[in-house]
């Protein structure tokens, strides 16, 4: 049996995140840089200043700070920084992420209400506003963008609106979209946007990034529930010498700067936007064709990952799909939505037409090898 797989790719991760990156992404974590050279410093403030432009904000007001460790950790650090101890923070939920936040705020023991809809539907502007309009004591709206439960997007500009109507501080999880989506922060009104290296931009795990409104920012100042994920004061670090205040990812900042790079080589976000869709709908039809069908209808379904339902067939099993997918190096993921059987396949990273269409070889492959007869 021939492998259809590029071999320097090892296993291809069709996934959120980590994800395939580059040859050359990997390298440039191969340069030893102290945290306080200046050559490093000068790779931090570049990024800073790219991440601005990326979220269409460079001139607008926004600073951008860089926080250690996951995606979690960024959210967890702008909700326990900037929430006020006599806030109360509305929670819009549709899936597993939304979710998660509501959990971060209710560990803090900051004052919360969650607004949830069914993982398959989006937010009722018409309730969420009416929950602003009846509850003024709500001070922050927090949403989640692209819900990586399911690959939907939220609509972010019109729910930033809603929020500035009633002076709420608004934040937004854009984990899976941001470098992939066009995203006009200031233009959607969004007080603090948080995503992840190891995400569209297609660096390596190790920090969060944060694009927040400086005159947001800094009335947080004294709010911080934590030393570690004190906001406010990481921000201050940067500015004041360009350091983090404690051991930086150097690695990982170098990944992404080079990562950064490749971005603008691309395109931009149009530029990378455009392969994940054609990403996508390789994939959709492909799937289809295989007698797979999405969680999600068509018109809600989004270009980073895709939910798809189980088969109906006794002889499906996701353990041994799963694995015996991972034995041919094709790495899915397992599903997040609680109402149905779902697995999950992901667009993004450095993936291409031919790896999509490698995948679906593998995928109808080990479906031979179950005699799972889907397309019948």
């Amino acid at each position: 049996m021939t492998h259809p797989a590029p071999p320097w790719k090892n296993k291809a991760l069709f996934t959120p995140g980590p994800l395939t990156t580059s040859q050359s992404v990997k390298q440039a974590m191969l340069t030893e840089l102290g945290s306080r050279d200046f050559g490093f410093i000068e790779v931090i403030q570049s990024i800073r200043e790219d991440l601005l432009k990326i979220g269409q904000v460079a001139q607008a007001g926004y600073t951008a700070v860089l926080m250690q460790g996951s995606g979690t950790f960024g959210i967890e650090s702008v909700i326990s920084s900037t929430i006020a101890e006599e806030g109360h923070l509305l929670v819009i939920i549709n899936g597993a992420y939304g979710k998660r936040i509501q959990q971060i705020a209710q560990i803090l023991k900051i004052k919360n209400t969650a607004l949830e809809f069914p993982e398959n539907e989006l937010p009722s502007l018409e309730q969420i506003e009416r929950c602003l309009r009846q509850d003024p004591e709500i001070t922050d709206l927090m949403v989640v963008h692209c819900e990586t439960t399911t690959g939907l997007y939220n609509p972010v500009e019109q729910i930033g609106k809603l929020a500035k109507k009633y002076d709420k501080n608004f934040i937004v999880d854009a984990m899976s979209s941001f470098g992939a989506v066009p995203i006009d922060v200031a233009g959607w009104q969004i007080d603090f946007l948080v995503s992840s290296a190891n995400k569209c931009i297609e660096g390596v795990p190790g920090f969060s990034f944060i694009l927040a409104n400086q005159s947001s920012l800094e009335k947080t100042r004294g709010r911080a529930r934590s030393l570690s994920f004190d906001l406010y004061a990481q921000w201050r670090g940067l500015e004041s010498n360009g350091q983090f205040r404690f051991t930086p990812p150097t690695h990982t900042l170098l990944a992404f700067r080079q990562a950064l790079d490749e971005l603008e080589e691309e395109g931009g976000i149009e530029g990378r936007m455009r392969r994940y869709q054609h990403n996508f709908r390789i994939l959709r039809e492909g799937m289809r064709r295989l007698g797979f069908q999405e969680y999600l209808p068509a018109e809600m379904q989004g270009w980073i990952i895709t939910s798809f339902l189980f088969p109906q067939s006794p002889r499906f099993h996701f353990e041994t799909f799963y694995q015996k997918l991972n034995d041919l190096d094709f790495v899915i993921y397992p599903g997040k939505v609680s109402n149905a059987d779902c697995f999950r396949i992901g667009n993004i990273g450095r993936l291409f037409e031919q790896d999509i269409r490698a995948l679906l070889w593998a995928i109808d492959h080990v479906c031979r090898e179950m005699e799972l007869n889907l397309k019948e």
